[in-house]
């Protein structure tokens, strides 16, 4: 006879809710599960978390406790009957959910006083706490990914993780990079000056090259040690440094972000990666990571292109990898990885590994630690024998095969293997996002008798948008026709400089700058004052500049093109537009001649 365990359960239920707050017994107790994981699916963190919000939190520990029993129970006598299990845990939630929250502002005011308090209130003023129910959805989404996936992309085995673990730490320790945000943190015995140090790093090398960010974060943490002494700095300052990094709005965000710490959290950053993520303005799961693993020691695991390469060839994973199903993929697998004794190291020799060993064209395969544990390098010398005999290729059939349909984590069909490529086929590339065209025409006005040297005309951008709040040459969009064009660019030049000789507006060329989502066409004029009065005032948002002080101006690399290194597959004579921005960053020797005649000559 079946025993009637939703009748039970529910009254079971209804009591537990009523009854008053008592001792929260150990989930673990009576050889049932663990405290880590229950057969509820949550565990008693989980679980408090969600009871947090109103009155005796030992109930929730109770009707947890009460839940693992039965669907132990029913596991064990009724294993056909799982699925009442699954009723019980729903029925728990409803009642866990049906308790009333206390106020926002009595436990702010309660927690205040300590770290992990500043940190909720500041939670909780700006992000309402997502539902249980929403939980309850990832979970379901996680459970429905994993057996959506085959095996053969998973680390099954707790050997595999270990001797992946031990390797990669072992390479790391012999090989790892000498950088200057690695020693400042390792030196760093305060956590919120290291905490710091790790966070300008991570933000700087987003899109960036290593050897790009070496000398920016000298300067930076030379000229700002501290989050108070960002904190007290100007965007203008900051911009002024960010000047050539690129990404312009990672600085102004870095800025936010000290301000924030200083002024609503007590000075002290967020320690974890979840309040990280949740607090700080730019920081998203990547950085968060990064900083909670490395500078606060909590085991995390970290994906960025890096990770997502290695990883993606350790596990032959050939679908599109920034696809939401194999990002969550390698999400779970960089967490089920990470090394909880040094996760900071482990995230940062999976980085490395991927930057000097994994890399995207001609990796060292030979120098790489986890060579017996990647399904990359043995699907290659599958396919190399196979060739060898003359057979065809043949996929990893008999290692991945999904119950029904195409594994959601192998290479598509319609991608066939390139023999060339060996293990750079994983993963695969993504298409490219075509450039959105813009074409801006802008002109370098200039007073080459203007006192104490030749002096150039800057106009500061919005302070929103791209390349907000950086400084560069008066442009307007461009006009349909030339004539339009011209005269709109005048009336601009003559809103910051006054009356102009319009006769005197010379076209020069046009120089092409590529950002990351734009392809901007700048048509360059030119137009030299000489025999007027040199013009000295100047409206808001407005600066003469002399060329040294150009060169350390809060100016878009899109202004500084002119000072690019010509490669030697790019020999053509530059454009004339090119020449005149050449002339601003060569070394200036005194001359009466005006630059401006000169280029247009």
């Amino acid at each position: 006879m079946i025993p009637r365990v939703p009748r039970l359960s529910s009254l079971w239920v209804r009591g537990t809710s009523a009854s008053s707050a008592g001792a929260t017994p150990a989930v673990g107790d009576g050889g049932g599960p663990s405290p880590s994981e229950s057969p509820t699916g949550r565990t008693s963190v989980q679980t408090s978390r969600v009871w947090r919000g109103g009155v005796g939190s030992a109930r929730a520990g109770s009707l947890l406790a009460g839940a693992v029993r039965i669907t132990a129970w029913i596991g064990r006598s009724h294993a056909p009957w799982s699925a009442s299990g699954s009723w019980v845990r729903e029925t728990a939630r409803e009642a866990i959910m049906k308790k009333p929250r206390a106020a926002v502002g009595s436990r702010c005011r309660k927690r205040a006083s300590s770290q992990e308090g500043r940190e909720k209130c500041a939670r909780s003023s700006t992000q309402a706490k997502p539902s249980a129910p929403n939980g309850l959805a990832r979970r379901q989404e996680e459970v429905e990914l994993q057996a959506s996936v085959s095996p053969y992309h998973l680390f099954r085995d707790t050997a595999e993780v270990t001797v992946f673990r031990e390797s990669l730490l072992s390479w790391y320790d012999r090989e790892k990079r000498d950088l200057p945000w690695r020693r400042q943190a390792e030196g760093e015995v305060d956590p919120d000056r290291r905490a710091y140090a790790v966070w300008v790093s991570e933000v700087m090398l987003q899109q960036t090259q290593v050897a790009t960010v070496i000398n920016y974060y000298t300067r930076w943490m030379q000229k700002w040690p501290t989050l108070q002494d960002l904190a007290s700095a100007s965007l203008e300052e900051v911009n002024q440094l960010w000047a050539g990094l690129g990404y312009y709005s990672r600085g102004r965000r870095l800025l936010q972000g000290a301000r924030k710490v200083v002024e609503e959290l007590g000075g002290h950053m967020p320690r974890t990666a979840e309040t990280l993520q949740q607090l700080l303005p730019g920081v998203g799961r990547y950085t968060a990571g990064a900083i909670a693993s490395i500078a606060f020691g909590q085991a995390t695991g970290v994906v960025d292109g890096n990770v997502v390469r290695v990883l993606c060839r350790v596990r032959a994973i050939g679908a599109d990898p920034s696809s939401t199903l194999v990002s969550q993929q390698l999400w779970s697998l960089a967490q089920q990885l990470v090394d909880p004794t040094r996760p900071g190291d482990f995230n940062q020799a999976a980085m490395d590994l991927g930057a000097t060993v994994c890399t995207p064209q001609r990796p060292l395969c030979s120098q790489c630690p986890l060579q017996s544990l990647c399904r990359a390098r043995q699907r290659v010398e599958r396919e190399q024998l196979s060739a060898s005999q003359s057979l065809p290729g043949s996929a990893d059939v008999e290692e991945c095969a999904p119950t029904t349909g195409q594994c959601q984590l192998c290479t598509p069909p319609t991608e066939p293997w390139d023999q060339s490529l060996g293990v750079a086929n994983f993963p695969r590339k993504a298409s490219r996002k075509s450039l959105r065209e813009e074409c801006s025409a802008t002109c370098v006005l200039e007073q080459p008798r203007a006192l104490g040297g030749a002096r150039i005309l800057l106009v500061q951008r919005p302070n929103s948008g791209l390349l907000a709040g950086l400084w560069e040459f008066p442009s307007v969009t461009m006009e349909p026709s030339e004539q339009c064009q011209r005269k709109a660019l005048l009336q601009e030049l003559q809103n910051w400089a006054g009356p102009l000789p319009a006769t005197r507006l010379q076209h020069l060329g046009q120089v092409v700058h590529i950002f990351s989502h734009i392809k901007l066409i700048y048509q360059v004029y030119g137009l030299a004052l000489e025999g007027q009065t040199p013009v000295t005032d100047t409206p808001p948002g407005a600066r003469w500049l002399t060329r040294e002080e150009f060169h350390t101006a809060a100016v878009s690399t899109a202004m500084k093109k002119g000072s690019r290194r010509a490669t030697p597959s790019s020999r053509k004579k530059p454009s004339p537009g090119q020449q005149v921005l050449d002339s601003l960053f060569r070394p200036h020797i005194r001359t009466d001649t005006p630059s401006l005649k000169i280029a247009a000559q």
